[in-house]
């Protein structure tokens, strides 16, 4: 498969701008770290990019992602890539998360949530967010009150990565695409 064929699918299946968006924060942060670890950066995005195309028509476990596991499954995708995407979901106890690809997916998701929601709330957006102030809004539960604070906290230990430093490795990949994204900077005074 290619990245064609995984923009495909996800359209094929999302409608909303903003779970688009989510994908794609996400898929850069996956990426990113296949990168720093030199593990396949295209497997990896894939995962990061498909793992909740199925969320919008199947919100409620388990269809999401079992259903789109199965979809995955017809076209033709690995099975490491369809585990990797199954494993994301606390509710499904028959796949923990074993590899390095299931963790990172994991301690990815919520983050790349949160941090999209502390960036639209400032005017510089991603720019010259820091950890520190990421970590104080996650104190107020009613800031991004859907964003599971321990998925976060959980995720970063799994992976076996300071909390700060992730934060900041995500925040850096986001960057990239900050366009993609909507989230760059303000330009009025």
């Amino acid at each position: 498969m290619s990245r064609t064929d995984d923009v495909e699918l996800l359209h094929e299946y999302t409608q909303s701008e903003s779970l688009i968006k989510h994908m794609l924060a996400v898929e850069c942060a996956v990426r990113a770290y296949a990168r720093k670890f030199g593990e396949d950066e295209e497997k990896w995005g894939t995962v990061g990019l498909l793992h909740d195309f199925d969320y919008e028509r199947w919100p409620d476990p388990p269809n999401h992602p079992l259903k789109g596991s199965e979809i995955l499954a017809d076209r033709g995708y690995p099975a490491d890539v369809i585990y990797a995407i199954k494993s994301h979901a606390d509710y499904l106890e028959d796949c923990p998360r074993v590899s390095r690809l299931d963790k990172t997916l994991y301690a990815c998701d919520e983050l790349c949530g949160f941090l999209t929601a502390c960036a639209l709330v400032r005017p510089g957006r991603l720019e010259g967010l820091a950890p520190k102030s990421v970590r104080k809004k996650m104190k107020t539960a009613s800031f991004a009150a859907a964003v599971n604070r321990d998925d976060i906290l959980n995720g970063a230990e799994d992976l076996g990565v300071d909390l700060n430093e992730h934060i900041s490795f995500c925040i850096a990949a986001m960057q990239e695409i900050a366009e993609d994204l909507g989230l760059v900077p303000d330009s009025t005074p």
